[in-house]
């Protein structure tokens, strides 16, 4: 149940305010792919197009291009990505695999805008450019990234130590 709330609480995050770069998405998307059951993978890719085409068309007032194919594709291959985490979920694993999510996120997106815009001379130093211009968002990706994935994945665990708190409690209370 966690791996649906966590991916609306991510689309819900992108209607609010909050710094370019900082979101739940790749987290959720991870956490899903790890938690969710496989044969529902296509719930939160078709939620989050559905976010990216309300956002850009009826909020932002732009056209859709190409390059939102990419960040779809992007999306598929983080949840497969999740779904390698499945069996094992080590603090390490963990955090290579969000800090994947930042990586290539930051690569394949900024490839995308030069490739279809005309944002950036298409030229290699216009590559340059551009990827240049995304650095002070992939700090905040990077750190946004591995927040809401160390919470997301922490939380099961949080719940079940609680869980366990409450009966001991429950225990104390009904020997008493």
């Amino acid at each position: 149940m966690l791996a649906y709330l966590f991916v609306v609480l991510a689309v819900a995050f992108r209607f609010i305010p909050h710094p370019w770069g900082f979101t739940p998405i790749p987290a959720s998307l991870l956490f899903f792919g790890a938690k969710g059951p496989r044969r529902m993978l296509w719930l939160p890719l078709a939620l989050m197009m559905v976010c990216d085409i309300v956002l850009t068309k009826y909020v932002y007032g732009l056209h859709m291009s190409w390059d939102q194919w990419v960040t779809w594709a992007w999306y598929a291959g983080i949840l497969w990505l999740g779904t390698q985490l499945k069996n094992n979920q080590k603090p390490v694993r963990i955090v290579v695999a969000s800090l994947t999510t930042s990586v290539s996120f930051f690569v394949i997106s900024n490839l995308a805008v030069w490739a279809a815009n005309n944002l950036y001379p298409h030229t290699l130093a216009g590559l340059m450019m551009s990827y240049t211009i995304g650095l002070p968002h992939f700090q905040r990706t990077v750190s946004g990234d591995l927040l809401f994935t160390s919470l997301m994945f922490a939380t099961p665990f949080a719940l079940h130590w609680l869980a366990g708190a409450f009966e001991k409690d429950s225990d104390h209370i009904a020997a008493a």
